[in-house]
């Protein structure tokens, strides 16, 4: 059953600065949770404890589907990993009421706090304990690619210039992140909290690194001058 905060709607004024999108009528249902979360007393304890439930259930709906790579968990460590996701959630809706431009229902975007959070929280869980690898140890990875047509002496070529300009043409610093997140599959929330900063830093020094890379690459002439950067997702 859905939750239906108990708010005066028709007495709502207009959404504030950054919030929902003025040319963009609210439906009644968003209008009463964003009323009530803004309230105090009982109407916004009993909002944020509905929240907090609906964060909870799409928070154990993520745990689930990624219960595959955590299947080394106790059923309680399980639990635990996904309440910690769901009062996140709650914390970060809470305070980004302001960002809400009513482009969907409030639930649908709330929830995608939770599964968020708990995403970031089932690929660390999975990569505790685990070695990050920063440094291109060996390059089996990419060599054990080679089968069917990529593996003929053209393919072989192009890999090795690859290698030589991850090498020779980016800084450390810019070698560790590119072999970390494009050739050993580390997540980049991981990565981001073994080396102590952020998503966003990250993906600057990823695509430095690739444009650089490509830039080697070209010089080699072996790729065009203008060849996209492929983004990660």
């Amino acid at each position: 059953m859905s939750y239906q905060p108990s708010v005066d709607t028709g007495a709502q004024q207009g959404p504030g600065p950054g919030s929902a999108d003025p040319a963009r009528a609210l439906d009644s249902e968003s209008t009463a949770w964003l009323s009530a979360l803004r309230a105090s007393g009982p109407a916004h304890e009993e909002a944020v404890r509905a929240l907090h439930q609906l964060l909870l259930r799409a928070a154990r709906f993520e745990m689930s589907r990624r219960r595959s790579s955590l299947g080394h968990l106790a059923y309680e460590e399980m639990q635990d990993l996904t309440l910690q996701a769901a009062d996140d959630a709650c914390v970060a809706v809470l305070g980004r009421l302001d960002t809400f431009r009513g482009l969907s229902r409030f639930t649908t975007w709330a929830y995608k706090f939770a599964l968020y959070e708990a995403s970031v929280k089932a690929r660390r869980r999975s990569w505790h304990g685990r070695e990050v690898p920063l440094e291109p140890q060996s390059w089996a990875l990419l060599a054990d690619r080679d089968t069917g047509p990529q593996g003929g002496p053209e393919y072989r070529e192009l890999l090795a210039a690859v290698q030589h300009g991850i090498e020779s043409a980016l800084t450390p610093h810019q070698r560790r992140v590119l072999v970390a997140l494009t050739v050993s599959g580390v997540p980049i929330d991981v990565l981001g909290e073994r080396l102590g900063t952020s998503r966003g830093a990250l993906y600057k020094t990823l695509h430095d690194a690739r444009r650089k890379l490509r830039a080697h690459l070209h010089d080699q002439g072996l790729v065009p001058a203008g060849a996209p950067v492929r983004k990660e997702s």
